[in-house]
């Protein structure tokens, strides 16, 4: 009877964890203090889904309005809201040259193969301009008011970048980038490649300073509200890596917060975002992971397809937008986030 029941009870966990699988817009809550940030029952919209790859949602509070990279499309897109339509804002993006020979990296985006060497990462700077990640042009480009186009990074110590991805602005317009080998066909074993590292970086004053070089994919990055402490992870360790802040925009003290890598769920640490209330929402293992500033699981967000960035938008901040492969999604949260 005992091994009876037992049979029951697994098929039913079992059905119960297929059932959360399947459904798009579950919010999976591992702690009661998750209802205080997302409501048990929240709802995913689809936004747009014609994408190749999304990447690097941008709210823009200005415009009132959402930008995006299509990554193997070499664009960054617009969506309106008032419209509901993506048009095309800035391409080419991530690369600029005519021979594509060794540049981009194959990647599959759930339903086919594609090339991924556009524009990743979006933020804007202190001044409203848009600054990104040339995964292509291996750089660091901002768009001035006029549209033309200022490299602020393309190298270190006289040796090209890898691939830059993420990119966080903080309030003194320090800007810090994650740079891993994404768009590099071989990744770190790329003959293209110049750097025996894959770094994290801190520009500021036009001078490039590496904060870190033992990440072994360094993605996503975020500042915690008060700026006192960066967070960056590492997608192919599974982990999110917290460092203390000091006053000159340096870090120290690098630590692992989260350690995904004994999660069975598809899916690694890349976007990460972080709310008023110093949560922080990085994508993950089965979607987006709800953490808090101590390190704690709250719960995922779980969409139909896997997330790969989002950010925080509308006009009062409380909606998170997500880009996951060809689509772009929307749900609402209680707590508003942080934006550029």
């Amino acid at each position: 009877m005992k091994i009876l029941c037992f049979a029951l009870l697994s098929a039913a966990v079992a059905l119960s964890v297929a059932a959360q699988d399947q459904t798009p817009n579950a919010v999976l809550r591992l702690d009661p203090a998750l209802d205080a940030i997302v409501s048990a029952d929240a709802k995913v919209e689809k936004l747009a889904g014609d994408s190749l790859f999304s990447e690097g949602p941008v709210w823009v509070r200005k415009g009132g309005y959402l930008i995006f990279s299509d990554i193997p499309g070499n664009v960054i897109n617009k969506w309106d809201p008032k419209s509901g339509k993506v048009t095309s804002l800035i391409q080419p993006s991530g690369f600029t040259g005519s021979d594509r020979t060794g540049v981009g990296r194959e990647q599959t985006n759930g339903k086919v193969t594609v090339l991924n060497y556009g524009s990743n990462g979006i933020t804007l700077d202190r001044q409203s301009r848009i600054v990104f990640n040339a995964m292509g042009d291996r750089a660091i480009v901002r768009i001035e008011k006029d549209g033309k186009r200022t490299v602020l990074a393309d190298r270190y110590e006289g040796k090209r970048l890898n691939s830059t991805n993420d990119i966080v602005v903080k309030k003194d317009g320090a800007i810090y980038f994650t740079d891993p080998p994404s768009a590099l066909p071989k990744g770190i074993d790329d003959p293209k490649k110049e750097m025996p590292f894959q770094g994290v970086f801190l520009l500021k004053n036009g001078k490039l300073t590496l904060l870190a070089k033992d990440l072994v994919n360094p993605n996503g990055l975020a500042l915690s509200p008060d700026e006192k402490v960066f967070y960056v992870d590492d997608t192919t360790k599974r982990t999110i890596w917290r460092f203390d802040v000091l006053p000159d925009d340096t870090v120290k003290n690098g630590r692992v917060l989260v350690d995904m890598s004994g999660e069975k769920a598809t899916g690694n640490p890349d976007g990460m975002k972080v709310d008023v209330k110093g949560n922080i929402y990085c994508t993950g293992a089965g979607g987006i992971w709800v953490i808090t500033p101590e390190g704690k699981h709250l719960g995922t967000l779980v969409f139909p397809e896997q997330a790969a960035n989002l950010a925080f938008g509308d006009a009062d901040g409380k909606s998170l937008y997500v880009t996951a492969r060809t689509g772009l999604y929307r749900i609402r949260v209680k707590i508003a986030g942080i934006g550029p």
